[in-house]
């Protein structure tokens, strides 16, 4: 429920709007009042407005009250709806609970649905028909002034709908499209998002608050920070790298929920260039009795003085119980250790030299994914995005500069899990 919604809902929102029982039922019945910001159309010149949200967010709601509002303004309007299929379009974007006919606040108003010639008759003329990505070619003839693309990653054919329906588009002075949809990594979304004219909007799950609680905490316990609920509920775009040393479907795979009987702790840090670089990274991975490595914890931070991210190690170690922390002693290994000391966590440091780059260090680890040797308790959004942006070759695709988190899975990896075989390749300092 937006600001406004809740302000109108108290009784002293309803003494300042009440002009007559008439005019207050007319404000409860306004999509443009009780919309949220990002359910209205953007400002802005834009061809296509891309709407990629989590399910629940109130996409299709969105999208059929803006054709609802194109239709009662314009008795010209020709608006094509397309969704992944002709029952989908019925059964969701006209017929459905958020559909074009449940926005309709009065029966003077409602359209006609003609189902046998798949389209929608207002009583000013206006007309919207029915389309689906499984016939691209049912695109060819027809104009529109608008269209309102569902779900347009389901699609069958989504390349060859699109480009149909690109070229119906010339009704009018300015004819625009309503993509929304559950972001799925298909090349036509990620190229839609990178045009100029396209406006995008992101929504998550919990960003409508009418939907009930329960549900929102259920789905995030059980989703929250791996790729499906990334995708399905905070509507993100995620993709694999090409030649990427670790596949986001694998870290799914290994995922669990809680850690086993553990042996050792260790603490991998990859400590910042200067207080004012990047972060630092700091990972907990204990050795499990069944001799698998589980990740435990990605403590990391950004923007901490030298004082601040040495805390941090120290914390990281006392609650996961390490009985070692390996940090990198390039970039201010010493004060990890000096901090530990004056915090008297009585941890033993072992300060390691690279004589590799990143990418090379991170290849035996990624060797131990997938030869199914380790586990993740739980999911690490920003740990995972890192890893799966190291390139075979040498390469870095991920987010931020570095890939200071993964480096720190790297370092704690390599002394749980193959320091004893000689290939970790580090020197050790002390």
């Amino acid at each position: 429920m937006s600001a406004r919604a809740r302000d109108v809902a108290s009784g002293d929102a309803r003494r300042r709007f009440d002009r007559g029982e008439r005019d207050y039922r007319i404000l409860l019945s306004s999509w443009e009042f009780w919309a949220e910001a990002k359910q209205l159309p953007p400002p802005g010149e834009w061809r296509t407005w891309l709407m990629l949200a989590g399910r629940g967010f109130g996409k299709t709601r969105a999208g059929a009250e803006w054709v609802r509002a194109l239709a009662e303004a314009d008795p010209t309007a020709r608006i094509a709806l397309v969704g992944a299929t002709m029952g989908e379009v019925r059964s969701v974007m006209i017929e459905g609970e958020s559909g074009i006919l449940a926005s309709i606040a009065s029966d003077a108003e409602m359209p006609t649905y003609e189902v046998s010639r798949g389209r929608l008759v207002w009583k000013n003329g206006a007309q919207a028909f029915v389309h689906s990505g499984e016939r691209p070619d049912g695109l060819r003839g027809p104009q529109f002034s608008a269209a309102w693309c569902d779900e347009i990653a389901k699609w069958a054919y989504p390349r060859a709908t699109w480009d149909n329906l690109a070229m119906c588009m010339r009704v009018g002075n300015d004819p625009r499209v309503l993509v929304t949809t559950t972001p799925r990594p298909i090349p036509l979304l990620r190229d839609l998002a990178a045009r100029d004219d396209v406006a995008v909007v992101r929504g998550r799950t919990r960003d409508n608050a009418m939907l009930p609680g329960a549900f929102v905490a259920a789905v995030e316990a059980a989703y929250g920070g791996t790729r499906l609920g990334r995708q399905e509920l905070d509507g993100e775009l995620i993709d694999d790298v090409a030649g990427a040393l670790w596949r986001r479907d694998l870290l799914e795979a290994i995922r669990v929920a809680s850690r086993p009987a553990l042996r050792r702790v260790v603490v991998g840090v990859d400590p910042p260039a200067g207080s004012k670089g990047d972060a630092c990274g700091i990972v907990a991975v204990a050795l499990a009795r069944d001799g698998k490595a589980y990740v435990l914890e990605d403590a990391s931070v950004a923007g901490a003085s030298p004082e601040g991210w040495a805390r941090a190690v120290a914390a990281c170690a006392v609650r996961n119980g390490a009985d070692r922390v390996v940090a990198e002693a390039n970039n201010g290994g010493e004060m990890v250790r000096a901090v530990l000391v004056a915090a008297d966590a009585a941890l033993p440091v072992r300060l390691v030299h690279a004589s590799r780059g990143k990418v090379a260090r991170a290849e035996p680890v990624a060797a131990l994914y997938e030869g199914g040797k380790v586990a993740h308790v739980g999911a690490f959004p920003a740990l995972e995005d890192e890893m799966c942006g190291l390139v075979s070759g040498g390469g870095y695709e991920g987010p931020g500069r570095s890939p200071d988190r993964a480096d720190a899975l790297v370092w704690a990896m390599s002394e749980l899990m193959l320091k004893r075989r000689g290939q970790a390749a580090v020197r050790v300092l002390g």
